[in-house]
């Protein structure tokens, strides 16, 4: 039998929160909802969610504090955490970047069901390894541009660099990537 998948979904729009919650518990996610900050951050202290999804401005603990919080804990920091924003500013998706949030999601921009199909995407994502051709197209500037190689070789062992990417959209066909030794 699969694992159930648990969720905290955390924000004080009751609309909102009981829309991404009873979603999520159709897609047979074991959910929990919370008003504000504080209160998610002791539902997510007693279930040990698999995701969190958060509004930004709320009462007591707003996102951004609650991510903060989550960070200095070993047992909460590596939960992925998807905000839900009402109004999509720009400073605040840079803020979250930088506090590693998985997902910034408007939520006016962006239908419901492609909001679970994108917390689906954390956990069910495929990855590939694509090793260049250090002579096709920009290998040579790609290399120049990130220091590396120019037959795209680890600087340890003499081992292949390969990209990893991962698919995390296949619908819009995003992708994460990093270099790795192979």
């Amino acid at each position: 039998m699969d694992k159930v998948r648990k969720a905290v979904v955390i924000d004080d729009d009751e609309d909102n929160r009981t829309l991404f919650a009873e979603i999520l518990r159709s897609e047979g996610f074991d959910v929990r909802e919370a008003v504000d900050g504080l209160e998610g951050y002791e539902k997510i202290s007693q279930m040990a969610p698999d995701v969190i999804l958060t509004g930004i401005i709320m009462p007591r603990m707003d996102g951004f504090a609650l991510v903060e919080s989550l960070k200095k804990s070993v047992m909460t920091a590596q939960i992925p955490v998807i905000f839900l924003s009402h109004m999509g500013r720009e400073e605040d998706r840079v803020r979250a970047e930088g506090l590693g949030v998985t997902d910034f999601i408007v939520t006016s921009m962006i239908p419901p069901r492609e909001i679970v199909g994108r917390v689906n995407a954390l956990f069910f994502h495929s990855q590939y390894l694509i090793v260049p051709n250090p002579y096709e197209l920009d290998a040579q500037r790609l290399a120049q541009d990130l220091n590396l190689n120019r037959d795209f070789l680890c600087s340890e062992g003499g081992e292949k660099l390969a990209f990893r990417l991962t698919l995390k959209d296949a619908d819009t066909r995003r992708f994460e990537a990093e270099l790795v030794c192979i």
